[in-house]
């Protein structure tokens, strides 16, 4: 696994240039220019030839570019190449889950609310909101979830940066992070999570959207703990949407995978 340095906080004038023609470089090229070279990359930015030199030797070394069968000529390097293959795909989520989203909130007369996963966790980035009822429950876009509630606990079982979710379960209290940790063993078995916060009365019930690279957003439904209880029917309609979405991004639920394994196997 690769492993990445210890950011202290402290940036100076010379790494902030360096990001900065790191940024340029990785400019250069599109879909008319997939390639360039040393000498063409600097007449375009006007650096010299050896200081661009040492930026490419650089890139290729972290896996940002890459030579072609043409040595003298650079092309984007598998990690940038996933790197855009998740902004993408982040992206194509948004747009294929809404008429999923809008059927479980007309279905369920419960507002419906889609996640990424932000920098420390989900961010709300849409909602489909039923207005039938007369006392509606719902979530701002743009609303940072925190690491307890249902939908980060979806993430949380199942992003592929296992490391990554220890790092930020180790900011929680001992009591609170043994139970998510034995909350998350449980998502993992049902590919759903739940969270009722009793001071409010508020529910949520979360699944999972995959694609081909694995998670790539949560679904819910928040509602009261009268419209919404957390073993309720309503959970069937998320599911199916989530494995729809979930198809249409090229990816399904490990949670589906294992039962149909074993149900061959069994």
């Amino acid at each position: 696994m690769r492993e990445f340095p210890v950011i202290d906080g402290s940036v100076s004038s010379g790494d902030i240039q360096a990001v900065s023609r790191v940024g340029q470089i990785l400019g250069l090229f599109s879909v008319e220019n997939p390639t360039t070279t040393v000498a063409e990359a600097a007449e375009r930015l006007g650096l010299n030839r050896s200081t661009t030199h040492r930026y490419f030797t650089s890139l290729v070394a972290a896996g940002l570019l890459e030579r072609t069968h043409e040595p003298s000529r650079f092309e984007p390097g598998r990690l940038l190449m996933q790197l855009g293959a998740a902004a993408l795909s982040r992206r194509r989520v948004l747009d294929v889950a809404p008429p999923f989203l809008r059927r479980v909130s007309r279905s369920t007369h419960l507002t419906t609310v889609i996640s990424l996963w932000g920098s420390s966790g989900p961010v709300v980035s849409r909602t489909e909101e039923d207005n039938t009822r007369s006392v509606m429950v719902t979530v701002r876009a743009g609303t940072q979830l925190g690491l307890r509630s249902a939908q980060a606990k979806v993430f949380l079982a199942f992003l592929p940066d296992q490391l990554r979710v220890d790092r930020l379960l180790a900011t929680l209290r001992p009591d609170e992070r043994d139970e998510l940790t034995a909350q998350l063993d449980e998502v993992r078995r049902t590919g759903v999570a739940t969270d009722h916060l009793v001071e409010s009365g508020f529910t949520a019930v979360a699944t999972g959207v995959f694609d081909e690279y694995g998670i790539c957003a949560t679904i819910a439904l928040v509602g009261t703990q009268r419209t919404l209880p957390v073993e309720g029917p309503f959970r069937d309609d998320l599911v199916a949407a989530a494995a729809e979405i979930s198809e249409r991004m090229g990816g399904s639920s490990p949670v589906a995978q294992s039962s149909t394994s074993a149900i061959v196997n069994g």
